[in-house]
């Protein structure tokens, strides 16, 4: 079951790298898109940070799991998420949507990494 953790985590870690990279692709041009990249990786990120939390509750981990940080996490994906589905469709984004999506994205990196 550790092997299957393992292999959450690093499609987790792909789901960040996805929605960053897509965030930071789209500095340089003037008009701002939300890519694909962005869309999936959030979707990515969603799917495995529940499985992961999931996992750590049937594996019996579940004391090591502080809710409150997994909470604010996941509010904070599900704003991230939101505004990547809305501007999805869209032929470009404000400067504002945009740059929510990556100054988020950094804030979910900074919970998990200091919190």
């Amino acid at each position: 079951m550790e092997i299957v953790r393992d292999v959450f985590l690093v499609l987790h870690f792909v789901g960040l790298a996805s929605l960053l990279g897509g965030f930071l692709v789209q500095m340089k041009p003037r008009t701002k898109r939300v890519e694909a990249a962005m869309f999936h990786g959030a979707l990515t990120q969603l799917v495995t940070g529940v499985a992961l939390v999931g996992m750590a509750y049937a594996l019996g981990n579940g004391d090591d799991v502080d809710n409150a940080k997994i909470g604010v996490k996941l509010l904070v994906l599900l704003v991230i998420t939101g505004l990547v589905v809305a501007g999805r469709r869209k032929e470009s984004v404000s400067t504002g949507v945009w740059g929510a999506i990556g100054a988020l994205t950094l804030v979910n990196i900074v919970i998990a990494v200091v919190w």
